[in-house]
């Protein structure tokens, strides 16, 4: 290596780091920021009924929720003419694949995560089985991919419903999605958000205290909001955490 950045003292790169850090605080602000107006974003009404393949037989956008609230759509690239067909989707859709975790938390947030493709069902539950993916898999029929901005690229659509009726609400494609795949960078471009009271979302959304509706996986709906952070020190102005509530119990 012949052109390395200066090799410098602990306390020279103590120093160093604490200046990138003041950048990276403004980033974190800066991000904050910007889901802060996604939610704040005009909904656009989907007024066709458009229609998807499942492992349940044909099915509409609405139940594609699961019965949440919102919902988050990844058209991946998996069909006849794609590179890999049909042993493997597409190498950018299959790491995005490779990306998401388990789906449970997103759920708890009322959220629920699909992708869709071209290929027939048959071969996407082949493609998940081989690859060890979770995720629900839908094969789309109709003009849903060119209707919403995939049907030539890979993209993130995220819709809300009230009743019967379904908007869409955010969009993210081209290098917007190699952010994509954890649970908090799926609910940022999400209507509501985490749903967290530290966030700047609109008057009468839901939100609730940060961290305390985090659980184990298998085990949301079992629980009294968690208390594993522990409470807040009163001698440390810089603790964070949110105080106990009274109808609260430790975990």
């Amino acid at each position: 290596m012949d052109h390395t950045p200066p090799i410098v003292s602990p306390q020279e790169w103590q120093a160093a780091w604490q200046e990138m850090l003041v950048q990276e605080k403004a980033a974190t602000r800066a991000r904050d920021a910007l889901a802060a107006a996604r939610r704040r974003m005009p909904w656009q009404a989907v007024d066709r009924q458009y229609v998807f393949e499942g492992p349940e037989g044909r099915v509409s956008l609405l139940d594609l929720f699961q019965g949440r609230r919102q919902l988050v759509l990844y058209r991946a690239f998996f069909e006849p003419g794609v590179g890999g067909w049909p042993r493997h989707a597409c190498r950018g859709c299959s790491m995005m694949a490779d990306h998401v975790g388990n789906l449970a938390h997103l759920n708890a947030r009322d959220t629920t995560l699909v992708f869709a493709s071209r290929a027939p069902q048959a071969d996407i539950v082949a493609l998940k089985e081989r690859m060890g993916w979770q995720m629900p898999w839908y094969t789309m029929t109709d003009d849903f991919d060119a209707d919403f901005g995939v049907d030539e690229w890979h993209g993130t659509n995220a819709f809300i419903h009230n009743g019967d009726k379904v908007f869409r609400t955010y969009f993210i494609h081209n290098r917007g999605d190699e952010a994509m795949g954890t649970t908090w960078s799926f609910l940022d471009m999400t209507a509501l958000g985490r749903q967290e009271l530290w966030e700047d979302s609109p008057e009468g959304y839901p939100r609730t205290p940060p961290y305390e509706w985090w659980d184990w996986h298998d085990s949301y709906g079992e629980h009294i909001p968690s208390r594993w952070f522990g409470d807040p020190d009163p001698d440390n102005p810089k603790d964070q955490r949110p105080p106990r509530r009274e109808d609260q119990e430790s975990a």
